[in-house]
Parts: C-alpha cells; structure tokens; sequence
C-alpha cells in the first residue's frame, strides 16, 4: 500500500504547482485588466504571438471576458491548491475535484491555445502535462490503494 501512497504524494505537490501558477496567471490576467491593459492580459496568456499584432483598440466587453477568465484562472487554481491537501491523504473526493477543475480547466486550454499554436512550451503546455501526470498518479494510486484495501479486508474475513 505504501508503494502507492507515494503516487499521491507527487500527485498531490503536482497539483500544489499546478493551483500556485494558475493563481498567480489569474491576478496577472486580472492586474493587467484592471490597469486598462487588454494587450497586455492577452499577451500574458497567448506568449507565442507577437505582442505588436496585439495592440488594438478593444472594446469594454472584450477586457470583460478576458478578466473574467482571469478570475476563472484564479478559483481554479484556488480549488487546485485546496484539493492538494487533501489529495496528500489520499481523499478519493479531492482527487476528482482536482482532475475535474485543473483537468478540464487543461483540456480547454490544450485545444484552443496550445493546438492553435498561440503559446509557447513553458509555462502553459508544462502545466498541461502537469496536471495530465497528477490526474494518472492519483488515479492510479486510489485504484490500487482501494483494491490493496478491499483485498485485506476479504482476507479478514475467510
């Protein structure tokens, strides 16, 4: 069983990682909205685009819903670095709260950003790998666990 545990330790200081960037991605995005910076909020995201083809004069609407995924970007990584704890000890709930929030929050950004070629390797598709190694350690570990467990308990009781 010990063996295992191990699994959701990394998985769970992988997750600890994951929430602390996305936390600090979320008040960046958000700064540069709040400072009237739209270029700059979508440039902090899209890294690989060059950042002269992003100065336009955006609409109000538009730093709206790049602020709001800024704040997105932050209660997800919040939630993240909460699960992480508990993930520690091997709760199956944080371990699906935490592939359900980082997991998809990834998978959006796998498919928009990453495949449409806007970001760069570091930090963005890092985090996406991340997220994918903690979801498969931590799932890999409860199921074993969880089998190790119930095998026990079916010896204990012939």
């Amino acid at each position: 069983m010990k063996k295992y545990s191990i699994f959701l330790k990394i998985a769970a200081v992988l997750w600890f990682v994951w929430g602390a960037v996305h936390v600090l991605a979320g008040v960046m995005t958000d700064n540069f909205i709040l400072s009237g910076d739209i270029a700059g909020a979508v440039g902090g995201i899209a890294d690989a685009v060059d950042p002269s083809t992003l100065k336009a004069n955006y609409p109000g609407a538009a730093g709206a819903v790049i602020g709001q995924h800024g704040f997105n970007l932050l209660w997800i990584g919040l939630t993240t670095l909460i699960c992480s704890i508990f993930v520690w000890k091997g709760n199956k709930n944080a371990i699906l709260l935490a592939a359900l929030t980082g997991g998809l929050a990834d998978l959006g950004y796998f498919l928009f950003m990453d495949l449409g070629g806007y970001v760069n390797f570091v930090p963005g598709t890092v985090m996406t790998l991340v997220s994918g190694s903690a979801i498969i350690l931590s799932t890999i570990a409860y199921f074993k666990i969880s089998n190790l467990k119930r095998d026990k308990t079916a010896d204990n009781k012939v």
